[in-house]
């Protein structure tokens, strides 16, 4: 499994893994997150069609989309960030999808997604951000084939707004866009149309989300919108090159201090990718210099693992790591600081895949997890019975979760592979976002 490739990118950068192999991986565990009717090109065979009855409240075809974890409610919010941080690492590092014969399916994963957007978005100021109860569905062990439990939707509106939501869906469709815009021009122009609409909505009619869709709010409830007005506001300036939403996201900026703010990144934290979008689009010191600032208290600042990894939360510690990595990889891109990013992105993500002595990757590397915290994968083909004594066996799941990240250690690289611990052992959809784009950033390199 390891291959020692060294490449020169000002100091050597020493890949150590298959950049190549996990970026394929990671994509297979998208698709074993698909919700609805799978397709016939579908690789992830044992998963079957699901949940084709989900439906709005008036009907509304709301199939398609992804499992948010290791559960099958598709919450919108978590799902809308994944979205845009899978779309941004396809547009900024294409080559690095290219080189691992990875692009199509990568824009798969991105359409998978937004395809559920659109049925979600049923007017100009009605979307659909959550479909499932979470207690109901987290009541359950199962396939996501057998679930017979209601699966209520919910919508923002103009008297239940979800500025958040709205604008980091707008995000999702406008980075999107990018991503097709070139090999199917007539969606990639939808999506865009959608993502003007979300944005002017999240703007005009001011809220968070969790305060209106309150069932979220147990499981992904949001600290405020303002940071997703921002983001939002900026993607559409990279989409479209219209001078206003550079305008508006700057005033933003400036409204609610986002300078300030301290940075962070991640599906509630949005600060630190619109810092470094700007830095970008504006050639900005002052972005710029906020980036790094952030950046550089991580490296040499933050709290680190005794085997090196950066800790920024309990749960999913892991993830909080890639986020940061992305983050940083982007502001090397902008010549930040580079040497010393790249080769922090290098280790923070040689400890996932085994330098601290195992992998947290599913199905790669030396001694990954196999009692992941995920239904689907734990349970034996049909007719066999999964039910909640497959989730207290200590048999390892039924089915390989190829390429998914695990939650990982705690502060002192303490970690167990066993299926009852959620904070450690889940998987989701936003830990594999920032991981997989950085992965094709260091393919690049």
């Amino acid at each position: 499994m390891k291959i020692i490739v060294c490449v020169l990118a000002g100091l050597a950068l020493c890949q150590a893994y298959d950049y190549n192999q996990l970026i394929t991986d990671s994509l297979l565990f998208y698709e074993a997150q698909r919700s609805g009717k799978l397709p016939s090109d579908q690789k992830v065979t044992w998963r079957k069609d699901s949940a084709l009855n989900d439906k709005g409240q008036n009907g509304e075809d709301l199939t398609g989309g992804y499992y948010d974890a290791g559960d099958f409610v598709k919450f919108g919010f978590p799902m809308a960030y994944t979205t845009t941080v899978l779309a941004w690492g396809i547009v900024s590092h294409e080559s690095g999808y290219n080189k691992a014969n990875a692009l199509a399916d990568a824009r798969k994963a991105v359409k998978w997604a937004t395809d559920y957007f659109l049925k979600c978005h049923i007017s100009a100021n009605e979307f659909y951000g959550q479909v499932g109860e979470g207690q109901a569905d987290h009541n359950y062990w199962g396939r996501p084939e057998d679930m017979t439990m209601d699966r209520p939707a919910y919508k923002i509106d103009t008297s239940h707004p979800g500025s958040d939501l709205a604008a980091e869906t707008a995000a999702a469709f406008a980075a999107a866009y990018l991503v097709f815009k070139n090999s199917d021009s007539s969606y990639a122009n939808n999506l865009l149309n959608h993502a003007k609409q979300l944005f002017s909505f999240a703007d005009q009619y001011r809220g968070k989300y969790s305060d209106s869709i309150t069932d979220a709010a147990n499981f992904y409830s949001s600290y405020n919108y303002q940071d997703e007005l921002v983001w939002g506001a900026t993607w559409l300036y990279k989409a479209t090159g219209d001078q206003s939403y550079l305008t508006r996201a700057e005033q933003l900026y400036a409204e609610f201090d986002l300078g300030s703010w301290g940075g962070g990144f991640g599906w509630d934290q949005k600060n630190s990718g619109a810092d470094v979008l700007l830095a970008e689009l504006t050639g900005k010191q002052t972005y710029k210099d906020t980036v790094q600032g952030f950046c550089d208290y991580m490296l040499y600042t933050q709290q680190k693992t005794p085997k090196g990894l950066l800790f920024v939360s309990e749960w999913g510690s892991l993830r909080s790591a890639a986020n940061v990595v992305y983050i940083c990889l982007e502001a090397a891109k902008l010549g930040i600081n580079a040497d010393a990013y790249r080769q922090f992105a290098t280790q923070q993500i040689g400890y996932m895949l085994g330098d601290a002595g195992r992998s947290f990757v599913v199905g790669f590397g030396n001694n990954p997890p196999t009692h992941e915290h995920h239904r689907s994968s734990s349970c034996p083909d049909a007719p066999a019975t999964c039910d909640w004594g497959t989730f207290s066996s200590s048999e390892p799941n039924a089915h390989v979760l190829y390429g998914a990240l695990v939650g990982g250690p705690d502060a002192n690289d303490n970690y167990s592979d066993v299926r009852n611990d959620a904070v450690h052992n889940e998987v989701a959809c936003d830990y594999n976002a920032c991981f997989q784009s950085a992965l094709a950033a260091l393919n690049e390199l």
